[in-house]
């Protein structure tokens, strides 16, 4: 399938990508993108394995003739049995390195590639803080992560530097870091209007609304209450604007969310799509992108929509503030008010000032965070990881990259 990445002359590099799961997320996203342009113009030769089932992504990576393997291990009782399945797995197809994705992937992956022959691996972070995200079972996997960091992976690569800081802070391998943030495809081609035209009318927005939105699963991360709070406070004074949530979770089946809408006292302009798989049409057919995230390392949906030359106001989390430069309204966190004043800093501005901002926006995104830039520096790490693995006398570190 095109040409295969060569060590020196040597011979073809085959990659194991190891992941919690394929369904709709940044990391998902990013390991399709991955393996998939790269395919466009000749790649690695790559296999994916999922923890748990094949989601969203499987039956898509699949039909590009990648195999993709699901070791369905959604119970705590599937663990031994995944664990050995995947050593096996290892085993049989001896790649020359394991790239994992995310905290699970990276214990058990990585466990399973020493176990299987000492594969060289390097590991994945994508997220930053994980005590703003309620997922305490996935803390103690970290903290185990971290007490091994510095004999499971030859590499830790993170999205963002305030993850790697954080990470640092925890106890990983300091010297073993390397930051490659997230890239995005600033060739896809813009949306047409008419297609914008009918998913507004689809979804009951007149042409002359004015429509904030926010995209992402419903999560405690995301902070939609503070996304829903602070609307409400817009919607009091601006009562002609219309509020667009998609993402998985998000709709009016959702009692914990509807609870916060009904307090609004105009629950009929929230307009509530849930999963969908045209994010681009959505956000081509905003006025204004709002990031509520209480935490993130490196969001893919704002620089996404800033690919789309959509105005922002995003949260200072993670390296969001480092994403978007001067090009969008930057908050606090986990501040209602703040975020309402920035939302209605762009209100004021008025269509112009938006479009300036939104074109301001897709040129910092296609001038410093492409995809092809993210995807080739995480070719050369491979390159550096098996290099190290094949001369042990070069330098061990990492942080050198």
């Amino acid at each position: 399938m095109g040409r295969h990445l060569r060590i020196r002359g040597g011979p073809e590099v085959n990659v194991v990508h190891i992941i919690s799961g394929l369904g709709r997320g940044g990391a998902e996203m990013m390991l399709w993108r991955l393996i998939t342009a790269r395919e466009r113009q000749g790649a690695i030769h790559h296999t994916v394995v999922s923890l748990t089932t094949k989601g969203a992504y499987g039956p898509m990576l699949e039909a590009r003739g990648i195999t993709v393997h699901a070791l369905g291990m959604s119970r705590l009782r599937h663990l031994i049995p995944a664990f050995l399945a995947l050593v096996r797995l290892l085993r049989d197809s001896r790649p020359d390195l394991v790239h994992t994705w995310m905290y699970h992937a990276d214990l058990f992956g990585g466990l399973a590639a020493r176990w299987a022959g000492r594969i060289p691996v390097v590991w994945g972070i994508h997220s930053l803080d994980l005590r703003r995200s309620g997922a305490m079972r996935t803390v103690l996997v970290q903290k185990l992560s971290a007490w091994m960091s510095p004999w499971v992976p030859q590499a830790i690569l993170c999205v963002a530097e305030a993850s790697r800081q954080v990470h640092a802070a925890v106890g990983y391998d300091a010297d073993k870091f390397v930051v490659i943030p997230n890239g995005f495809d600033v060739s896809q081609p813009a949306v047409d209007q008419q297609r914008i035209d009918a998913f507004r009318q689809a979804c009951g927005l007149g042409s002359d609304d004015l429509v904030i939105g926010c995209v992402g699963r419903f999560n405690p991360a995301k902070d939609h209450h503070n996304f829903v709070e602070a609307v409400t406070r817009l919607g009091r004074r601006h009562p002609g604007v219309r509020f667009l949530m998609v993402g998985r979770g998000l709709d009016r089946s959702n009692p914990t969310l509807m609870t916060w809408i009904d307090a609004s006292g105009f629950p009929d302009r929230f307009h509530l799509l849930g999963e969908r798989d045209d994010v681009p049409v959505v956000l081509a057919a905003l006025d204004i992108f709002c990031s509520s995230s209480r935490t993130e390392a490196f969001p893919l949906v704002v620089g996404e929509a800033m690919v789309h030359a959509r105005p922002s106001v995003v949260t200072d989390v993670g390296d969001t503030a480092l994403l978007v430069g001067d090009t969008a309204v930057v908050v606090e966190r986990e501040n209602a008010d703040a975020l309402a004043e920035g939302l209605e800093r762009l209100i004021k501005a008025g269509p112009v000032e938006r479009r300036q901002m939104g074109r301001r926006a897709q040129a910092r995104v296609a001038s410093t965070f492409t995809l092809e830039h993210s995807i080739a520096r995480t070719e050369a790490l491979y390159v550096q990881v098996l290099e190290q693995q094949r001369k042990p006398d070069i330098n061990k570190k990492a942080g050198m990259f």
